[in-house]
């Protein structure tokens, strides 16, 4: 009871003080100014005019994203073979066609398309690609900045000359718009414990801005049987061929199972390893192909066309002719 008369007092002397000071702060407007209220105002000021100062110079993050993006979305245009064969300076698409994955349940279908996937958060610091820069398979047939890329010879030949199996050229790709001289090129190196793919951990595969051997590839033909008829036989265009790295040996590969998050959505992943079935011949996962434009104006890629006579004549003939000697 004692208790209970000391408490009741306190209890209506604190009700008291919170009901004064709900008074209080009803008694003062909107425009009244509390606090440190000259800070706020000075802080606001220099918030804009830092974001109006990165606005003028094109830093913002939204305007950042918007010039990567127009960068590697630019539309380009692929070189048009007229005799069906590829050639030193043509502008292709390395394009993996669709097939079953029988290791996994869930992969990436499609024809797949080789593309340059700058790291999310470094792109957008700096206008220019950090070398070296990543790669990954998506699935678009557009021709576009990200996925085309340039043949160029490896043995100082003139543009124009036919790519023949078993010579050694390079794969470069322009990082930025109206700059061809700033050039990437496709290359890889021996796998390590601190250079490795992400999430194969095979032979990394990668673009740098180095000439050097690590940028050397070969292609084969297919067929394991005819692979020596067909070396030093030109290259066909939009059709299925073996690039192996002339380093290292291993076969540049698409992982459909393993998936990469990049700022375009979800890719595969690539990486250069060749895949062995139990026959000793690559797998679908190796094969890629050269996609040239089309001879129409305005019309898509061409991914499949005729095989040029000399495939069906000289090069069977050829073995032919040994298995008979």
């Amino acid at each position: 009871m004692v208790t209970g008369t000391l408490t009741q007092p306190a209890c209506r002397a604190a009700c008291s003080r919170s009901a004064d000071r709900r008074m209080a702060q009803n008694l003062y407007g909107p425009r009244v100014r509390m606090g440190n209220w000259n800070e706020d105002v000075y802080l606001e000021e220099e918030l804009m005019k830092d974001f109006l100062e990165k606005r003028d110079k094109g830093q913002l993050l939204i305007q950042r994203n918007r010039r990567l993006k127009e960068n590697l979305l630019r539309p380009m245009q692929l070189s048009v073979s007229e005799d069906g064969y590829v050639h030193n300076g043509d502008k292709v698409m390395l394009v993996n066609l669709d097939h079953p994955e029988t290791e996994a349940d869930l992969f990436l279908g499609g024809d797949l398309s080789l593309c340059l996937t700058p790291d999310g958060i470094r792109a957008y610091l700096t206008d220019e690609f950090e070398v070296p820069c990543g790669l990954s398979a998506a699935p678009t047939k557009i021709p576009m900045g990200r996925n085309t890329f340039i043949i160029l010879s490896a043995d100082r030949e003139a543009p124009g000359q036919v790519l023949r199996y078993g010579q050694s050229f390079r794969l470069g790709i322009t990082a930025t718009a109206g700059s061809e001289d700033k050039m990437l090129y496709l290359s890889s190196d021996h796998r390590t414990l601190l250079r490795s793919s992400k999430r194969s951990w095979l032979q990394e595969v990668y673009l740098t801005d180095e000439v050097s051997y690590l940028n050397c590839w070969q292609a084969a033909f297919p067929d394991p049987q005819l692979r020596l008829e067909y070396e030093g036989f030109p290259v066909p265009a939009n059709a299925s061929v073996l690039i192996s790295h002339c380093h290292t040996g291993q076969g540049l590969a698409v992982q459909r199972h393993l998936f990469l998050r990049t700022c375009f959505g979800k890719e595969a992943e690539v990486a250069a390893h060749t895949h062995l079935d139990s026959h000793r011949v690559e797998r679908p996962r190796n094969h890629w192909v050269l996609v040239t434009g089309s001879l129409r104006t305005g019309s898509p890629p061409m991914l499949h066309l005729p095989k040029p006579p000399a495939e069906d004549t000289c090069a069977l003939e050829q073995a032919a002719h040994l298995g008979a000697q």
